[in-house]
């Protein structure tokens, strides 16, 4: 791209009064004259905030970036969009996703940037920074903030998954509460998000597999300096890609979102990667549909030996190779040509790659599982579909018939898991309604219910538990998730009643409420709504445009992009 075709010279190059204004303006920071003079304006994005503590070190990555760009050329400007924090924000962050998103698509399009550098971590801020920018498709590179380290806590390592079994260990006595309290430093000792294969770790793996990021961004821990070494390779590199015009929908092509899937199977991601990634092609315009992610991780077993599938945590696989060497193990599945942003193939970015501990990464044919990915299973309970994750899932619950045990919304549930008269069982289906995109809203992480402690103390540690909400990548358990529709719009789950049969086939893809047609019409015409619809601000625009789960939950307005123009000039 020739310095007349910058897109921030229609800014920086005007002459006469406009010009003198847009370079007056930023002259006031002690910008030298030449930096304005036919140099790629190189925007940082960053999602740093104090409330977001996964992303509370990226200002120190910003100025790495910043320095990769000055060396190769170009002109870096840092700005800030709405942060996501998953363990902070009410009711829950996936209800802005798509808000911070439109945050990112307006203030590049808006702004004199040429290239932009995405920086994320916390599980929400890498999927809206992205949907947000291939709205705008020009050339952009991805850098997430990185694991933690993993923690330890007498003797053991720890990691986020341990919050659930620390959470049961003090409802059983197991643990005090000062040891629980003693546990939370132990866990969070460093910067960075979730050591483990949540939804954070998960959305890192997502754009390494892309090719929407340089190689072994995914594993390097926040703490280790070539995290650093990383960005300002990566600022260096955004420099050349304004120069080769390599635009998101260069590299977004069919051929990445289906390794994309692959790879989430080998890793045993989250199946909030099913959600974001279906957001993202929805954004550059990628024919993806639900039953993609069960066709495209058939076959592909579980290689990364970490939790909440395995044992170990994101550190443990960048020392053993990190995701090269998993997507070399991958071999003739993946799709090798596909570009990244480096300008190589993935299968060249791999090609060296090797495996230095078999204990943390296994082959096609000695896995740690046979089983992994996201299955979809659908019938009479999700016309649309739903989620299932088996490689977090008790064996033998992926086939299983039981009455329901049916909670109304999250807070009929807190109301009652507790109560010594709760009609409950092993054997028992738990369904929790009212807690999807439009339900909820926002499609909570409350999909894998905790179990009541009565349960507990009998030895149950798995129970088949159904909704139309989410889980956190970091759980684990046989929860089918994202059913669609959900129930607040009418669908089949809304008129599940407390002891109906339900069946769970996983090996044959399918949910059935076993009730008559006839008994659910009528149960049909009955049903009204008991969420109620805001009628103000964010949340209304969010209630009345936000689409079903198995479209990926964007806002139907928001499905594909405007492109970079801007289409009224000021001044």
């Amino acid at each position: 791209m020739g310095t007349n075709n910058l897109r921030s010279q229609n800014w920086f190059g005007r002459k006469g009064k406009d010009g003198f204004i847009y370079r007056a303006w930023m002259k006031n920071q002690g910008i030298p004259p030449d930096m304005f003079e036919g140099k790629p304006v190189i925007g940082i994005c960053n999602t740093w905030s104090e409330l977001t503590p996964c992303n509370a070190h990226l200002r120190d990555l910003a100025e790495m970036v910043k320095k990769g760009v000055l060396e190769a050329g170009g002109f870096p400007v840092e700005f800030p969009v709405m942060s996501l924090g998953e363990t902070l924000i009410k009711p829950t962050a996936m209800l802005y996703r798509n808000l911070a998103s439109m945050d990112v698509e307006e203030s590049i399009r808006a702004n004199p940037i040429d290239g932009v550098v995405l920086l994320c971590g916390c599980d929400k801020t890498t999927p809206s920074l992205v949907m947000g920018a291939c709205s705008v498709d020009i050339p952009t590179l991805v850098i997430s903030g990185g694991p933690m380290l993993k923690g330890h806590w007498k003797g053991k390592d720890i990691g986020t998954s341990d919050v659930w079994r620390f959470d049961v260990a003090q409802k059983l006595g197991q643990i005090t509460e000062e040891e629980f309290i003693e546990a939370e430093a132990c866990m969070a000792r460093t910067q960075g998000h979730c050591a483990v294969m949540g939804t954070a770790s998960t959305m890192a793996v997502m754009v390494e597999a892309l090719g929407l990021s340089l190689p072994n961004n995914a594993s390097i821990p926040a703490a280790d300096a070539r995290r650093k070494v990383l960005s300002q390779l990566s600022g260096r590199r955004i420099v050349e890609m304004v120069k080769e015009d390599l635009t998101l929908s260069k590299i977004l092509t069919r051929a990445a979102f289906e390794n994309a899937i692959k790879v989430n199977a080998a890793i045993g991601g989250s199946t909030n990667f099913v959600i974001h990634l279906l957001a993202i092609a929805g954004r550059i315009g990628v024919d993806l549909n639900l039953a993609d992610f069960d066709t495209h991780s058939q076959g592909i077993p579980l290689l990364a030996n970490i939790q909440p599938s395995g044992e170990h945590y994101l550190e443990d696989l960048y020392y053993s190779g990190g995701m090269p060497a998993i997507m070399k193990e991958m071999g003739s599945v993946m799709h090798q040509n596909a570009m990244t942003v480096n300008g190589k193939s993935i299968g060249e970015n791999c090609a060296k790659a090797e495996v230095y501990d078999r204990n943390i990464i296994g082959t096609m044919h000695k896995p740690f599982k046979p089983d992994s990915g996201i299955i979809v299973v659908t019938g009479n309970l999700a016309p649309n579909g739903a989620v299932i994750k088996p490689s977090a899932a008790s064996p033998h619950l992926l086939t299983h018939a039981g009455k329901a045990v049916v909670f109304e919304n999250i807070e009929d549930y807190h109301a009652r898991i507790e109560d010594p008269l709760l009609e409950i069982d092993v054997n028992s289906i738990m369904v929790l309604k009212n807690v999807g995109p439009r339900g909820y809203p926002g499609m909570a992480e409350v999909g894998n219910m905790a179990l009541p402690k009565k349960l507990l103390e009998q030895g149950v540690t798995d129970l088949v538990r159904i909704s139309d909400g989410r889980m956190s990548g970091t759980g684990f358990g046989t929860v089918v998730l994202h059913v669609s529709p959900e129930a607040a719009v009418g669908g089949p789950l809304a008129l599940v009643q407390n002891g109906d049969r339900i069946c769970l086939d996983v090996p044959n893809r399918k949910l059935t409420l076993e009730v008559s047609e006839n008994e659910l019409a009528a149960r049909k015409k009955s049903w009204k709504p008991t969420e109620k619809m805001e009628t103000r601000g964010y949340v209304h625009l969010y209630q009345n445009h936000v689409e079903q789960a198995h479209l990926g939950a964007d806002m139907d307005f928001l499905k594909g992009g405007s492109g970079s123009t801007v289409v009224r000039d000021s001044h």
